[in-house]
């Protein structure tokens, strides 16, 4: 496994372009390897995240089984004409085997937080429809139900820390919510494109269960990871 930064250069106009779809940021990630892993396998997944910091910074973020190649994306959305590479590739294995239950980290998670609703129009039998949770207290449940099977926990505030007595007991906040609509060839109306919303969330965790955890770090969380939701990234914390 690897985990690879690519810092984006905003003032190409290729480089907004990407950063405006989704679908054609996809493409461009993966057009970094010669073979991608099968869709639908059990084993780990090419997963990507753009991050903008405060400092105006936008960095892509790819964790993949196999080393990318961002030549390409140097040329589209970098510094060509820079003697560097313009991408840094970590070996993420030796990391990933490392962890252990009760390791307290740092996170960074962009997700696509959905439920399953029915509308009022609806008839007895229908299907029901993905809808995106909108408020920050929906959003930040989300992630809380599924901590467990993914194999980590939200670390607890003190007591004293905290704003109420029944609420924010979590070392968990919603960052961004960025509602996304992009066009996915073939479609050609506007009736037809992709409607997600990203949220990106930050918080300490405690590892639980390592296996489970190394699988949510190497196969994402939640839906849409084509698009760049799904992958967390951890830091030291002190």
């Amino acid at each position: 496994m690897y985990l690879t930064r690519f810092r984006v250069n905003t003032g190409r106009a290729e480089a907004r372009r990407l950063l405006g779809s989704p679908h054609l940021m996809h493409g461009a990630v993966n057009t970094a390897f010669p073979e991608l892993p099968p869709r639908g396998g059990e084993g780990p997944r090419v997963l990507w995240r753009t991050d903008h910091g405060h400092d105006t910074r936008t960095t892509l973020f790819i964790v993949s089984p196999a080393r990318p190649d961002l030549t390409h994306l140097v040329e589209q959305a970098g510094w060509p004409t820079l003697d560097t590479p313009g991408w840094t590739t970590f070996a993420y294995g030796e990391f990933l085997d490392a962890l252990t239950a009760g390791d307290t980290w740092g996170f960074r998670l962009t997700a696509n937080p959905v439920h399953n609703i029915r509308m009022p129009s609806d008839k007895p039998g229908d299907r029901t429809k993905r809808a995106p949770h909108i408020t920050p207290r929906h959003q930040l449940r989300w992630l809380l139900d599924r901590q467990e099977k993914a194999g980590f926990e939200v670390v607890q505030k003190p007591s004293d820390r905290r704003l109420t007595e029944h609420g924010d007991e979590q070392e968990l906040i919603v960052r961004d919510q960025l509602p996304l609509q992009f066009r996915r060839p073939p479609a050609k109306r506007s009736s037809q494109d992709v409607r997600i919303t990203r949220v990106t969330y930050d918080g300490r965790l405690k590892v639980a269960d390592p296996a489970l955890f190394r699988r949510t770090l190497t196969h994402g969380l939640g839906k849409a990871k084509a698009y760049g939701c799904g992958l967390m990234t951890l830091a030291p914390v002190e």
